[in-house]
């Protein structure tokens, strides 16, 4: 093995300066470039609860532990059966057989990544929860809980709990049984900076700032060296085409089509070789001077949230950043500028050129935004990496209003039960049959835990049983789509319990990833409830 690498040299380094990045920068290299330092500082002080040890709850941990979570709890005081031995990856096969499960679990997964700290609690859930006061106080400790095929009571008294404060963390609920599965994520309110939405922000042609339209207005496009000529950036010869049409237009861009088409034959006229790409491009791109730069109407809804009308200093630092941005729009009526530019055709210098110029106009508005958090007296503990991320966003920002667990099922008027099972019988067959699973297990006091304590056959549960309590759930006059239930049906009183390792698999991954949204406050994570069909291969939320 002449050839074989150890991982110090093995892993891919940028070198900057001479400084080489330390073992922790190459460890998460990759997940680095979607959620950069930010993100992963957030990852690395989470704390977990997971309440279950099962094959599934496993992996969704193995999802979090290996991109490096702080800490991770698993409560459950249950012991591991031939059955835990056999679709469970992080126990030792027949050697964990009568051993607590939770610590089994533990020490497999705290194997794979020595940064986190795992812990077993192997307490009865519903001891603790009979102490509110406690358990809140507890359960405060945690960024996020995530419960797997809890008792459905337990489940209830859970999610009250949590959502009777705003304080304590969010809930991630995940019920799956042989190939059908789903999960929701019960929260308050969710707010994002970073959402990596493919919304492009405004580059501002229509209206440039004044370096840009100086820099525009100072080139001598006639006497140009062609080579030259074929490097000016596409923003440059817009702005510049767009303000000569302005001055024979009364000072407005093109109107009305003959008007627009006019417009893209003076660009092409510029062209001084037949294959000039630049001014090809800025043909294309020719809808951004008549497409005015404004704030979008979705950004417009959060900035007319009442909430910023209260003392900055009362505020949360995302609403004080959005209190300072709603002023800066009602001086500017747009939104402030970010030094992101996309590609295009021109030569490294004319581009460098013009992104210093972005950068720099960029870093005055980010200017006025900390101005005006200082005036409002919001400035305290919001620092300038947040105000860069915040400015650099300003274009997709997001907030979430979530909904508690259960209350599809509880909504008076039915509308929204209504509509799901009109517009996605499939989905809404699963997750009403994955419901009443779990209520009917309930009521015998046989949740899909009870193998836990010796049952070796899982339960047995008629179709007409299942049947009448997912009926039950419906309001009145609705009904189950019959070709679809039946299917549903089929497949939860074959495998009421059967946790099975490709479905833990795929519901590790699906789960682990809504919760690093949500812990890192960036991308937007589900909202609603996720269905998962693994006979048939498809997902849907509800």
């Amino acid at each position: 093995m002449a050839d074989s690498k150890d991982i110090e040299s093995a892993t891919t380094a940028i070198i900057l300066d001479g400084i080489v990045p330390d073992s922790r920068t190459r460890r998460y290299d990759r997940q680095l470039r979607l959620w950069a330092a930010s993100g992963q500082s957030a990852l690395e002080h989470s704390r977990i609860l997971v309440l279950s040890s099962s094959a599934t709850s496993s992996s969704i941990l193995k999802n979090l532990v290996l991109p490096g979570i702080g800490h991770f709890t698993i409560l459950d005081k249950s012991i591991v059966t031939p059955e835990d031995a056999g679709n469970n990856f992080f126990l030792e096969g027949p050697d964990s057989i009568g051993k607590s499960r939770a610590e089994e679990t533990v020490h497999f997964l705290a194997e794979l990544n020595e940064g986190v700290d795992g812990r077993a609690d192997t307490r009865e859930l519903r001891e603790l929860l009979n102490d509110p006061k406690g358990a809140a106080e507890w359960l405060g400790t945690y960024t996020i809980v995530i419960a797997h095929n809890l008792d459905n009571g337990l489940l209830e008294k859970l999610s009250t709990l949590l959502w009777e404060d705003e304080s304590l963390p969010p809930l991630v609920v995940v019920h799956s049984a042989g190939f059908l599965a789903e999960f929701a994520i019960q929260f308050h309110e969710h707010t994002i900076i970073e959402s990596h939405l493919e919304s492009s922000p405004s580059l501002r042609i229509d209206k440039a700032f004044p370096a840009l339209r100086d820099y525009a207005l100072s080139l001598d496009f006639q006497n140009m060296d062609p080579t030259d000529h074929s490097h000016i950036p596409y923003v440059v010869i817009l702005v510049r085409v767009l303000e000569e049409w302005r001055n024979t237009h009364n000072g407005l861009p093109p109107q009305t089509y003959p008007e627009k088409q006019a417009f893209k034959a003076k660009i092409s006229s510029m062209k001084r070789k037949f294959d000039e790409e630049n001014v090809e491009e800025a043909e294309s791109q020719a809808y951004r001077c008549w497409t005015t730069s404004a704030v979008p109407s979705e950004i417009s809804a959060l900035l007319s949230d009442p909430r910023l009308s209260q003392p900055a200093l009362s505020l949360p630092p995302f609403f004080r950043l959005l209190k300072a941005l709603k002023k800066f729009t009602e001086r500017h009526d747009i939104l402030p500028l970010t030094s992101t530019l996309p590609d295009m055709k021109a030569n490294t210098e004319e581009y460098v050129k013009l992104q210093r110029m972005y950068k720099n106009r960029a870093a005055e508005e980010k200017a006025e935004i900390r101005e005006i958090l200082v005036e409002d007296g919001g400035a305290e503990g919001v620092d300038d990496v947040l105000i860069d991320q915040f400015v650099k966003n300003a274009h997709r920002l997001k907030i979430l209003n979530g909904r508690k667990w259960g209350t599809l099922e509880k909504e008076k008027d039915g509308e929204r039960i209504i509509n799901a099972l009109e517009s996605s019988p499939k989905q809404a067959a699963t997750h009403f049959g994955l419901s009443a699973l779990q209520r009917v297990l309930s009521k015998r006091g046989n949740t899909n835990q009870s193998q836990r304590q010796g049952q070796l056959q899982p339960p047995k549960i008629t179709i007409e049983e299942l049947t009448a309590e997912a009926q039950a759930l419906l309001p009145s006059g609705a009904s189950l789509p019959e070709t679809e239930w039946n299917e549903v049906a089929g497949e939860l009183v074959r495998a009421p319990t059967a946790d099975l390792p490709n479905s833990a698999a795929f519901l590790g991954g699906l789960v682990a990833q809504e919760v690093i949204k949500m812990i890192t406050k960036q991308y937007v994570p589900v909202d609603g409830i996720c269905v998962i069909d693994l006979i048939e291969t498809w997902t849907g939320v509800i």
